[in-house]
């Protein structure tokens, strides 16, 4: 089987991304942030970023998002375009008298691999630092990055992740997630699955010289999971956890396996 060298994929440097952007201000502004997030953001420094969840009760996902320190009473939340009015209305609803200041931001996010100025991404498993500006500028297209976002099983909005999902299934509960913080919304069921079980099938990425989203991943005659992105000699999919790691999987009548990544950064 083909092995897909994803490094050689990406040419551009600076590439445009689809940012939604949420400020967060005012003197109870990490103190607020704190009992809704997923995960610590009181604690970070001017500059520090960290990866949270916006739950529901029920632990169901409304945003992923990044949490960005700007000031002592400044946070900017980073999330996909289409959430960022979510995010928002969602947070004010909830603000009641805490003191602080919520509005979308009408910011233009762009990723530099390698290197550059900017919060660190580890999304796509190269070295890239992520910035934001009013002003558009010249970049590529996210397109470009699909096949490293693969390799490094990031699930996306609307591929991977949407309301229905849980977040250990999608593996955010290694990186999105504090289970030593105070409450927030969705605490209860997050820590019960954590504790007491395990999701019944998780994100994994497979080798497969080709697959379309929507592909049922066959082991056997059964059918343990689908297709949710792909491109040529990778695709992403949630697989039943009780397949072996060695299984021979076909996806569209094409052999497949599982990739055997390395833990999440």
């Amino acid at each position: 089987m083909p092995t897909l060298n994803v490094m050689a994929t990406v040419a551009p440097t600076l590439v445009r991304l689809s940012r939604g952007y949420v400020a967060v201000t005012g003197p109870e502004a990490g103190d607020f942030l704190e009992r809704m997030v997923s995960n610590e953001v009181a604690s970070l420094e001017p500059g520090e970023a960290r990866r949270a969840l916006l739950l529901t009760p029920k632990g169901r996902i409304v945003a992923p998002l990044r949490a960005v320190r700007e000031g002592p009473d400044a946070f900017l939340l980073i999330t996909e375009a289409e959430l960022a009015e979510t995010l928002a209305s969602t947070l004010l609803r909830a603000r009641f008298a805490a003191k602080c200041e919520i509005e979308v931001k009408p910011y233009c996010g762009y990723l530099r691999l390698g290197g550059g100025e900017g919060i660190r991404n580890d999304d796509y498993g190269v070295e890239a630092y992520e910035s934001w500006d009013e002003d558009e500028r010249e970049a590529a297209s996210a397109d470009e990055l699909e096949p490293l976002r693969i390799d490094a099983a990031t699930p996306a909005w609307g591929s991977e992740l949407d309301e229905g999902v849980l977040p250990a299934e999608a593996g955010l509960d290694e990186t999105h997630i504090s289970f030593a913080k105070g409450c927030y919304p969705g605490q209860e069921p997050i820590a019960r699955l954590h504790y007491r079980g395990h999701p019944n099938r998780r994100l994994r990425v497979l080798e497969v010289e080709s697959a379309s989203p929507g592909d049922d991943i066959l082991h056997g005659e059964k059918s343990v999971g689908r297709v949710t992105s792909a491109v040529a000699g990778r695709a992403l999919g949630y697989v039943r956890r009780e397949v072996p790691e060695d299984a021979e999987l076909r996806i569209g009548g094409a052999e497949a396996r599982l990739h055997l990544r390395p833990p999440r950064p």
